[in-house]
């Protein structure tokens, strides 16, 4: 059988090729897996040449798939290398790919599977990024969706025309799953049925989160903290870059500008601060090093095929690398973290995982920028031995596996908090994840609003980009409009290279500041709402930042709206950057959050859905003061006149929320004659909030106007239209 449209990309052309002489392959099995979910295996698969590191747990039949069904892929063999095609009819809109540059529509596209190193998203033309994320989402015109895994690590590449959409890789056969469902919300549950969820983050890393490669001492990391909370602007994390290390080895510290890490930490959480610090996974190769000198001793390495040690340069120059496919190496690597983490350490960045290696060459005098293909891998477990173009995509994922047990199991009583830059589909278990190295340019702050709703689309909720760019120096007038959006994204933080100018808030002149400081205060007050977004998604897999088609995937117009974008369902944000922006149609009223944001340029505008209540809190300096003194609730009405929201709160961290320590708040309004009241309907969960929150105060939104009142959640409260 030969296939006719596969596309491939040269630098930003794409050019249209005839694969031929490819084989048929015939499918050996299809079955129900789960509600609308069908399993497609290739006749000829062996899960010894593509085991899945993408789904949570092994999937078991449920029966036959539907005899109606019509989305069925077909297989075909082309020199060893399995494809996958999915014929598609009618008008769909295809969503999907994961972290991938250029348009939240995804229909005529291509991105390369092979995750990299890529500064300012330079190599290939921004077509090949870090993750690897192989899903794609189709929505109909009738605003039902399906969606598509393709169950492989294999270096591959991703086509999505609107007539078909093409899975080559560059292994052997893999297993493919369809959802079906009635709408696009609906088919991100099931891929998070397979994949799994994230993991309910600790309140703290929804706060703003500053960075730069490097705050270079002790000293100024202090100067940092304290400036934020003498110009009181909120924050809750200082993230250390390589620079705290001795020599670039990781799990060291310098032993002049970070000589006791513990005293920093200390400090820092004195003042509200939580510390990150990245941990990468090259370990230099140095026989008086202890991790060299462990690893060595445990056999954990990377071997070539020689039986010699794979050795690549990076940071500290020649390093050896974990083999995370062996379990023996990934207890090895978790145990690392034990003596690392109780100097107080906070959360930990994995960075540089893809891997990335800056000293080989691959054909044709392109960069490879990792491991050869050949490079083996031993496996172990459930695992099979296999090559680098096997495990490449997955590394960065195993990485995170064994970095997030490794710090639960030294902190057992605390949410691990970890970041990666390196990941797979179904990597959203272990760690949260940054859209990478990209720049201070316009043309990167507009491509991070689909860059973030992409990743979101793909499992992967808790991700926003760098803001102010990585890369490059920023001037005031961008870092506002950055923020001014990029404070309601699911992961905030300001970032910058080595050599860039500073770009933390106040960098930028006492206007800039100002905005700044209104900016985060409006993301400080909707603490309460994000927090129960990100419990939702923990339950659902439902991205925290959404496109704005999810408030009707019927209505055409929304489905290529990319500047706009939903924060849950219920709240519309506009950044001040977009132009005509397409937004959906029904009842939306402005929502206002502190005092002078109306007159500031920078700041994205922000509208509740009617038929919603939206928890607020306080402005507070760090996650963990009380946001609940008062309790603000904001209420817009529908057309019936009544609106719902909810609220979920918990001790902030910890486990206890899993033992009924917790409440799901359910709060309704209903307008009657000239009066509208505000009533707790239901409490869930065993948690006693009545001394968290004292007093509510409510503003109903309703034709432009605010009526405010205040009361308890005993007695509810009344607001007089009069």
């Amino acid at each position: 059988m030969n296939f006719k449209t596969t596309l491939f990309s040269v630098a930003f052309l794409s050019l249209s090729i005839t694969i031929v002489n490819a084989q048929e392959v015939a499918l050996e099995k299809t079955s129900l897996v789960g509600n609308r979910i069908v399993e497609f295996i290739p006749k000829g698969f062996d899960q010894s040449k593509t085991p899945s590191l993408i789904l949570a747990s092994e999937p078991k039949s449920k029966g036959k798939a539907p005899a109606n069904w019509s989305l069925i892929p077909e297989f075909s063999l082309k020199n060893n290398k399995a494809t996958a095609v999915l014929n598609l009819k009618g008008n769909i809109s295809l969503y999907g790919g994961g972290e991938v540059t250029g348009p939240l529509l995804r229909n005529g596209q291509s991105i390369k599977l092979w995750n990299t190193d890529t500064g300012a998203y330079s190599v290939e033309g921004g077509k090949r990024l870090y993750q690897t994320h192989p899903w794609v989402m189709g929505v109909r015109e009738d605003g039902s969706a399906f969606g598509i895994i393709f169950d492989s690590s294999w270096k591959a590449e991703l086509i999505t025309n609107s007539d078909q959409i093409i899975y080559n890789a560059e292994g052997a056969l893999f297993r493919v799953y369809i959802i079906d469902r009635a709408s696009p919300q609906e088919v991100i549950k099931g891929l998070s049925e397979l994949t799994g969820t994230i993991k309910l983050p600790a309140r703290w890393t929804l706060g703003y989160h500053q960075c730069r490669f490097s705050y270079d001492s002790e000293k100024r990391v202090m100067e940092i903290a304290n400036t934020f909370r003498e110009k009181k602007i909120p924050c809750d994390v200082i993230w250390m870059d390589i620079d705290y290390m001795q020599g670039y080895r990781v799990f060291t510290f310098d032993s002049i500008r970070f000589s006791n890490p513990k005293r920093l930490n200390d400090n820092l959480h004195q003042k509200g601060f939580r510390a990150v610090y990245m941990i990468d996974p090259g370990v230099k190769v140095d026989k008086d090093y202890k991790v060299y000198q462990s690893g060595s001793k445990d056999n954990v390495w990377v071997m070539q095929n020689n039986g010699k040690e794979y050795h690549g340069k990076v940071w500290p120059g020649d390093c050896a690398f974990p083999d995370f496919t062996s379990p023996k190496t990934r207890t090895w690597w978790s145990g690392l973290y034990k003596d690392f983490l109780n100097t107080g350490i906070d959360g930990v960045w994995n960075d540089m995982n893809e891997p990335a290696v800056n000293d080989n060459d691959f054909p044709e005098n392109k960069r490879l920028g990792t491991m050869p293909y050949e490079t083996p891998h031993k496996g172990g477990g459930n695992l099979p031995q296999g090559p680098h173009l096997l495990y490449h995509n997955a590394y960065g994922r195993l990485m995170v596996e064994a970095s997030y047990n490794g710090i639960l199991e030294t902190n057992p009583e605390k949410r691990p908090f970890l970041l990666t830059r390196s990941n797979l589909l179904g990597g959203q278990r272990y760690a949260a994840t940054w859209t990478g190295d990209n720049y201070a340019g316009w043309d990167h702050l507009k491509l991070s609003v689909p860059m973030s709703l992409t990743l979101g689309l793909s499992g992967q909720p808790f991700n926003g980009p760098d803001i102010g760019g990585f890369l490059g120096n920023t001037d005031g007038d961008l870092w506002a409009n950055w923020l001014g959006f990029g404070a309601f994204m699911p992961f905030a933080r300001g970032h910058a290279c080595a050599g860039t100018n500073d770009k933390e808030p106040w960098a930028f002149g006492a206007e800039i500041e100002k905005t700044s400081r209104i900016t985060l205060e409006r993301r400080y007050r909707l603490l309460p709402y994000l927090y129960t977004l990100f419990y939702e998604s923990s339950k659902t897999g439902l991205p925290v930042m959404a496109p704005v088609f999810f408030a009707d995937s019927k209505d055409a117009r929304l489905r290529t709206e990319e500047q706009a974008f939903l924060l849950g369902e219920n709240l519309l944000v506009v950044p001040a950057f977009a132009k005509n922006p397409i937004l959906p149609t029904g009842i939306w009223e402005e929502l206002n959050l502190i005092e002078g944001e109306k007159q500031d340029k920078y700041q994205a505008k922000l509208s509740i859905k009617g038929g919603t209540i939206i928890p607020a809190g306080k402005v507070i300096q760090n996650a963990g003061e009380n946001s609940f003194d008062p309790l603000s609730l904001f209420v817009c009405l529908n057309e019936k006149n009544t609106a719902k929201g909810e609220l979920y709160l918990d001790a902030g961290d910890g486990f206890g929320f899993e033992k009924g320590d917790y409440a799901l708040v359910t709060f309704t309004a209903e307008r009657k004659n000239e009066k509208v009241s505000i009533k707790v309907a239901k409490i869930e969960g065993k948690r006693n909030i009545n001394t968290e929150i004292q007093k509510i105060n409510v503003s109903l939104l309703l034709d432009g106007k605010t009526y405010i009142s205040s009361g308890t959640l005993k007695d509810g409260i009344t607001i007089s239209l009069k």
